[in-house]
C-alpha cells in the first residue's frame, strides 16, 4: 500500500488499487461473486496456486475493507464462511469489465484460447 498522511487526498484509482491490490483479491473476489458463500478450503481449490497463507492474508485484507463478511460457527471441527458485503457486491461490474477487456485484448496481450479460471461473466453481472 502507498503510505500517506493521514487525512491527505488520494486519488480515487489509487484507493481502489490499494484495496484490490494484490496477487490473488480479483480471482477471491470472483469466486464469491460467482458462489455466494465459501468456505476457506473451497476458495484453495479454486485458487490452487495460492498458498493457505497468502490467501488467509488476503481474505483478512477484503474483510479489513468491508469486501467481505467472514462468520464464523462454533463448532468442531471449526466452520468459517465468506461472502461479499454489500458493498462488496459493488465491485461486480468492475470485475465483469475486467473480465471483458481481458477478453477483447486477448490476442495483444498474448494470451491462447484457454477459459478463464474466474467467475462467469454472469455472475459478474448480476449485481450490475
Amino acid at each position: 500500500m502507498i503510505a500517506t498522511p493521514k487525512n491527505a487526498p488520494i486519488c480515487p484509482i489509487t484507493a481502489a488499487l490499494d484495496v484490490l491490490g494484490g496477487k490473488w483479491k480479483v480471482f477471491i473476489l470472483s469466486y464469491l461473486a460467482e458462489h455466494g458463500t465459501l468456505r476457506f478450503g473451497e476458495l484453495k481449490r479454486l485458487i490452487p496456486r495460492v498458498t493457505q497463507k497468502m490467501l488467509a492474508q488476503q481474505l483478512k485484507e477484503l474483510e479489513e475493507a468491508g469486501l467481505v463478511n467472514r462468520r464464523v460457527y462454533a463448532q468442531v471441527p471449526p466452520k468459517v464462511e465468506y461472502r461479499l458485503t454489500a458493498h462488496g457486491e459493488t465491485l461486480c461490474p468492475v470485475l465483469h469489465s475486467l473480465r471483458e477487456w481481458g477478453n477483447l485484448h486477448r490476442e495483444a496481450l498474448g494470451l491462447g484460447e484457454a477459459p478463464c479460471a474466474e467467475a462467469t461473466s454472469d455472475a459478474l453481472s448480476v449485481a450490475g
